[in-house]
This record gives structure tokens, sequence and C-alpha cells, in this order.
């Protein structure tokens, strides 16, 4: 079946901290003396120039600027950034432009800058308001700096911002989850990432693991949580995230509808769809800035063509995350297989209730999105 070009999204990555928290797996080092804004940035469009082909027409659906901490580049420089991306790739004309910030006040006070370069939405690592989970998650910031950081990215005229808050902590209890979570509706974000402190490997807490709540009080920290949200006004539409009305993150939605990227930066990833071939790509690139900033050498570390049968678990492994259901119209679009291939992985799950077929779509169940990971397993094991 002939494949469909999905929309275009871009993600910019930023490798430099202050200083590693310990639960990070993400491409993140800690950052020089004189972080080297201007050549990175140059290096950053350098690199874009080089993906153009991957665009094939497309405008820009949206821009995410992760890291690392996004917020140590100057506004400026991320101005810079925006102007030379947009000199390239045409901008929809409702461009959600996402930048990744710490709720420090070195960071905070440059909110209003990034704001003026064109960064519509922000994103802030909040984590938690309790000082001694901070301290124990190598975060930098305290809980009055993130209280502040919140309050001023609401006076600004963004279209939305975000909030990161965990759950599960080291040692927490439902009670104090819960305190949390009310700090952090009270500061009224259009939107709130909710998700729990999971410990991945090559961390310091994979080293030095952490006492972690057993899996009654993560249970209960849930349940009680999701309720707290949804009473609050808060819709869930996918695992982890929850918005108001009007406020879903555009550029998490684009990976989870398995829509295309292009991956700029060090360590970036990229999956490009390219119809003519009949392939989908994948891309990464140089992951340490050193090797990255080396004219002398391709900013592109790897690419390869996604096999069939990853294309079905990779649509399914995003498009499960969402509350709306999967439509068999865009597995077939985005993926170029047919029906019978997703039928075929998903006929474990819907013998256990997991997941249902409702003629156009597929959609999981109430158990179902409680237990994601044995749906997940189950494709792998087809």
């Amino acid at each position: 079946m002939p494949l469909t070009l999905p929309p275009l999204s871009l993600y910019v990555h930023i490798p430099w901290c202050v200083q590693k928290c310990p639960y990070c797996d993400f491409n993140s080092h800690a950052q020089p003396e004189v972080i080297p804004e201007k050549a990175y940035i140059a290096s950053l469009l350098d690199d874009l120039r080089q993906d153009l082909k991957y665009a094939q027409g497309r405008s820009l659906s949206s821009i995410f600027i992760g890291g690392g901490t996004p917020s140590l580049f100057s506004a400026a420089g991320i101005a810079s950034l925006l102007d030379g991306i947009e000199a390239m790739l045409p901008f929809a004309n409702n461009i959600e432009i996402t930048l990744e910030a710490n709720p420090g006040t070195f960071e905070a006070e440059r909110f209003a800058g990034f704001q003026k370069a064109g960064v519509n939405r922000l994103s802030i690592g909040v984590q938690s308001l309790q000082q001694q989970q901070l301290k124990r998650l190598g975060r930098i910031h305290n809980p009055q700096q993130a209280r502040e950081a919140a309050e001023l990215a609401g006076k600004l005229p963004l279209n939305s911002f975000n909030l990161d808050l965990m759950h599960g902590l080291p040692d927490q209890t439902t009670a104090q989850a819960m305190d949390d979570l009310d700090g952090i509706i009270a500061l009224n974000p259009p939107h709130i990432s909710w998700y729990q402190l999971t410990i991945e490997p090559n961390t310091l807490f994979a080293s030095q693991p952490p006492q972690l709540p057993d899996d009654d009080t993560l249970w209960d920290i849930y349940q009680l949580g999701h309720e707290k949200l949804k009473t609050a006004g808060y819709e869930q539409y996918e695992v982890s995230a929850y918005g108001k009305p009007g406020h879903r993150g555009q550029h998490n939605l684009n990976y989870w509808r398995f829509g295309d990227y292009l991956g700029i930066g060090c360590g970036a990833h990229g999956k490009i769809t390219l119809p003519q071939q009949n392939t989908i790509l994948r891309t990464e690139k140089v992951k340490h800035p050193r090797g990255y900033l080396d004219l002398t050498r391709p900013y592109l570390y790897r690419e390869w063509q996604v096999p069939d049968q990853e294309r079905v678990f990779e649509f399914f492994m995003n498009q499960l995350r969402l509350v709306e259901p999967a439509q068999k119209s865009d597995f077939t679009a985005y993926t170029g297989l047919p029906l019978a291939d997703a039928e075929k992985v998903l006929a474990a799950a819907m013998q256990k209730g997991l997941l249902e077929d409702n003629d156009q779509h597929w959609v999981t169940t109430a158990r179902g999105r409680l237990y994601l990971n044995a749906i997940l397993a189950d494709l792998v094991e087809v």
C-alpha cells in the first residue's frame, strides 16, 4: 500500500545542563565554563539544511527545543535559531513552538525574552514542590523558584505552558504525592505532565537505587491523582499528559500519532516517511557536543530503514499511549501495511479485554490503559 506523508515537526536538542540529574537517561552533558552558543546554533542550522530534502514540501506544525536545559541559552540565541529555521522551512499558521526550561531564577528571568523570540509554549521541569525530594532528584531549584517560574509563565502572552511533575519518588507517601499535585494544580497551568519516576539503565539511580514506593502505594497515588486532575478540569489525553480544553501538546501528539519529525542537535532522532521509496527512515545524529561541533565530521551518526514488523510495533507503541482511538485508516496510510498485519498482533490484547475493535478504529479499554505494557509486550512476542 502507498505511504501517506503525515504532518512534520522539528525536534532541536540542546545538550548542556548545570549538572546531571541521577534519574536522567537523556543525552545531556555538564555545561562547560562557556557554552559555545553561537557555534552550536550555526551547527544546528547547518544540520537542518542537510535534512531539508526530507521536508518534501511540508511546513512545520511544531518545534520542540529540548535537552539538556535549553533555557541556559540566551533569548537572542533562541531568536537567531528560530529565525534561521523559518528562513529554511515555512511555519504553519498555528505552529506550536515549545522550549523546555528549568525554574531556577537565572533561567526564569529569560522567559519573557524567549516569548519575544517566538516561543509560544514553555515546558517547565518542576518535578516536585518538596525541597527534600528536589535535592534527592538532583534539581538545582527550590519550591519557591518553581512557583515563581510558573506564575511568570502564566503572566506572559504565551499560547500555553506545561509543568512537569513526578510521582512515585523515593520514600514518597500517597499524602506527599497528593500535596505535590495540589500545589501544581493551584498554580493553574494549562497543561500538566504527571508521570511516575522510573529507574533507567546507565543512570546514577540505576547503580545506586533509591527506595521507591511499593506497588500498592503507586496504585493509590495514580487513582487519587487521576481523579484530582479530572475534578480540577484537566482532561487526560495520554498516559501521563493532562490538559485543559484546547491545551493539548501538539508536538507530542504528532509523535504519538506516528507523524514525521526532523531531529537536529546532539543525539537527536528523526523519523521520516519517503512515499516514493515506500520507506520509513530513522536518523540519529552524533551524540557528543565535541563531535557534533567538529566541522570535519558529518552530523549524521546513522540512519536505517524501519522494517515492516517494526512499523507495526512503533505505530501502536505510540498510538496506544493516547486515550483517543487508533484509526485504522491512519495505520494503513502511515505504515503502508494491510490491516491484517495489525489484526495479527492485536489479537492477544483483544482476547484479554485490553483492546476493542470498533469497525473504524481500535481503542484501549479502561483496563487496557492500566496495562499498556502488557499490550506492548504482546506486540513484541508476535
